[in-house]
């Protein structure tokens, strides 16, 4: 059997890559901006935080971690509810550390791309 742990680090991978494409990837680009626009315009306070949720991945990533939970019966440390209660916050928090990484990898990304560009149209209008 695998280790319990290891399959939370393997288990979080998923989970913060669904995440991070819906609430910041072009592919959702429309349906992001439809639901923004709803968390702000809805009346209710149900409908606004409805919407919120496809928004923020740290709050999507509940979501896609109770569909994991289901379709794997992921459970750690108790073999009862407990045992997926402690599954579901500890893969929601792995998930979140991965995707800050990657916002930061990308930003560095990101940054390096700009100053390349820059240095490129400089040594051009050198010439």
């Amino acid at each position: 059997m695998y280790n319990p742990f290891v399959t939370l680090f393997i288990l979080a991978i998923p989970v913060a890559c669904i995440a991070w494409t819906v609430t910041h990837e072009e592919v959702f680009k429309e349906i992001r901006e439809f639901c923004v626009k709803n968390s702000h315009e809805q009346k209710t306070l149900a409908g606004r935080k409805f919407f919120y949720l496809f928004t923020c991945e740290y709050c999507f990533s509940h979501y896609v971690t109770i569909f994991m939970l289901i379709i794997t019966g992921y459970k750690l440390i108790y073999a009862d509810w407990r045992g997926y209660f402690i599954a579901g916050f500890s893969l929601v928090w792995i998930a979140n550390i991965y995707m800050s990484l990657y916002g930061l990898l990308r930003t560095d990304i990101k940054v390096e791309k700009t100053e390349a560009t820059m240095k490129e149209k400089l040594l051009e209008n050198q010439d």
